[in-house]
């Protein structure tokens, strides 16, 4: 039983180093992941960021070279094209799958079952005390 779970292990950090997080979560059926990659304009080296912060007017400092990165849908660096185009493909995925599980939800019958028969405030003569 230790191989099979370590051979699962080794298998998911081969996945996780070669293909992108999104495509290995949709994959495998795991949350999907809201982070999209950036590559530097200056320095080249690439981070983290959330879709959801990704939008036109957000600017974030590069946690290496500490240059400030402006990101606009209409920017002329092909890095900051491409993780806006990412970011929005990531945002609108979240609101798919955020869709399909609210219609889930909703689609399950909701019954009430009314007040239950004892009442934990008391009675008025209670409060009188």
């Amino acid at each position: 039983m230790g191989g099979v779970f370590r051979d699962f292990l080794i298998w998911n950090c081969f996945l996780k180093a070669v293909a992108s997080a999104l495509i290995v979560r949709r994959h495998f059926g795991i949350d999907m992941e809201d982070s999209v990659q950036i590559r530097c304009t200056r320095c080249k080296n690439v981070f983290r960021d959330r879709a959801k912060r990704l939008q036109n007017g957000y600017s974030r400092q590069c946690p290496s070279c500490e240059i400030v990165l402006f990101f606009d849908e209409d920017s002329h660096d092909s890095n900051i094209k491409r993780a806006m185009r990412t970011a929005r493909r990531a945002r609108k995925e979240l609101r798919e799958s955020e869709g399909v599980s609210t219609r889930r939800a909703a689609s399950v019958p909701r019954q009430y079952s009314g007040r239950s028969a004892s009442n934990s405030r008391g009675t008025e003569e209670d409060d009188a005390d």
